[in-house]
């Protein structure tokens, strides 16, 4: 822990600089919460980056901001800078939200917040639309972008641009070189949440993607692509079967997936295939903006499938990561969690695990990916504890680093609630999560995900943790 440089960050989206002001943001989150990093979303389509509560509708409204829904349409919120887009044909992204006008939001905070000492550092996350869940806006105007669609096993053009599409991966070159060029930030903070293969086939969709560009590259690397797609047509049958009311296997669901995976090997090789061209869009942004400012820090916001998951826990390593992080945010949004838990291990019990009840497995899940959670009849009602899930989920990232990467965990505040009956946001468990951060070895905390659905007196209990830590001055 710094006390002389601390990180305390916090996820804000650009209408909370238009509905309060500037000034009175960054005095409340300076003065009153203790943040000195401010991570804006400069670019999106999610109401949960960009926008205001996304949950008002269960949760009511926080206690500072609009209390009325936006009427976002979601986009880029700075300047729009052509020349570097000229190798995409992606090139009209200028948000129209009509309460953001033509304001270019790191222009309009920057200035303020560096004369307060405090830093900038934009965030993006990708799957940028449509994304269940996130508030997403009702639709993407952005011309042709339909071109860029993923292709799955079906041949059916599917949700979500395919990031090895040649002018999808060159805008967001584009947007990336914009910002560490153009603006007097201090990082950036990327987030990677799509969904492999087989993770889609365990959701219930199709896998892909097997358009041009991915037919392209895996043939370049001596994958052939036909023989893929009849081995996927076998797995993809089974998860398909799996989900049929009534469906058994002979020998149990568990037991035939493992058959029809060794007999379509391919499946696994394009598993590989798909992670690795993933992780080169990382790696590739990271090359980005260490070329063009070396001085800018690049984090990894990791998702919390990563630790929820054992077959991504397994894909995603944090030593790997440290190859192309300066910095990594674990998500840990403890009172979220419970039902986030819930819902992926929902993935395992109507497929693979079908034949046996989640009382019976979720034990061994929790042992299989070092949780020690309430019980599966209670743990969305109870979220997960922060010093036990808050704290080791720290400190296996801090193990997991090596001392190649510094650890700001991502603190959930007010995350937002899907039920009625989950777990519910307290100061108490905010000031709990701040303290297990650092006992873990942690190095700053990282407030999440967007100050616009926060409720101030839920920070309070951060801003005594950062007090008692001798972080945050008093008064």
């Amino acid at each position: 822990m710094s006390k002389t440089d601390p990180f305390v960050g916090i996820q804000i989206s650009p209408i909370s600089f238009v509905d309060e002001g500037v000034d009175a943001v960054l005095d409340t989150l300076q003065n009153r919460c203790g943040v000195n990093v401010l991570m804006i979303g400069t670019i999106s389509w999610l109401g949960l980056k960009v926008g205001r509560r996304i949950s008002h509708a269960l949760e009511g409204w926080p206690d500072h901001g609009v209390p009325a829904p936006y009427t976002m349409e979601g986009g880029s919120y700075l300047k729009s800078k052509p020349q570097f887009f000229t190798g995409t044909f992606i090139k009209e992204f200028r948000s129209k939200d009509k309460e953001i006008g033509d304001t270019d939001i790191l222009d309009l905070v920057i200035p303020k917040a560096k004369a307060r000492g405090m830093k900038v550092i934009p965030e993006f996350m990708e799957p940028l639309f449509k994304y269940a869940g996130h508030g997403s806006a009702a639709e993407v105007k952005i011309p042709n972008m339909p071109q860029c669609l993923e292709i799955d096993l079906e041949g059916r053009y599917a949700g979500e641009p395919c990031t090895s599409n040649a002018d999808y991966r060159k805008w967001w070159h584009g947007i990336v070189e914009d910002h560490a060029r153009n603006y007097d930030i201090d990082g950036i903070m990327w987030c990677n949440e799509r969904n492999s293969p087989l993770d889609r086939m365990m959701q219930g969709q199709a896998p892909g993607c097997f358009c041009p560009h991915c037919r392209r590259e895996a043939m370049e690397r001596g994958i052939d692509v036909e023989r893929v797609k009849l081995a996927f047509r076998e797995v993809w049958d089974f998860f398909r079967k799996c989900r049929e009311k009534g469906s058994t296997f002979v020998d149990g669901a568990f037991v035939e997936f493992l058959r029809v995976l060794l007999r379509n090997p391919e499946v696994l090789v394009w598993e590989r295939f798909w992670l690795e061209r993933s992780k080169d869009l990382d790696r590739e942004l990271y090359g980005i903006v260490k070329w063009c400012n070396p001085k800018l820090s690049f984090g990894l916001n990791v998702w919390n499938r990563n630790h929820f998951n054992p077959i991504r826990k397994a894909q995603w390593g944090w030593e790997e990561q440290t190859g192309w992080a300066d910095w990594v945010k674990p998500i840990t949004y403890q009172h979220q969690s419970g039902e986030v838990f819930a819902k992926e291990m929902g993935f395992f019990a109507s497929t693979v695990l079908k034949d046996y009840g989640p009382e019976e497995f979720i034990p061994a899940m929790y042992r299989v990916l070092g949780l020690n959670e309430a019980p599966w009849g209670e743990v969305i009602q109870k979220g997960m504890d922060p010093d036990t899930y808050v704290f080791g989920q720290c400190q296996d990232a801090v193990r997991g680093v090596n001392g190649k990467a510094k650890v700001y965990m991502g603190i959930g505040v007010d995350a937002p609630r899907v039920r009625a009956d989950q777990a519910v946001c307290t100061p108490d468990i905010v000031y709990r999560s701040v303290h297990a951060t650092y006992r873990a070895g942690g190095e700053g905390v990282v407030y999440s995900p967007n100050y616009a659905g926060m409720n101030l007196s839920n920070l309070d209990g951060g801003a005594r943790a950062l007090e008692e830590l001798g972080i945050k001055p008093k008064g």
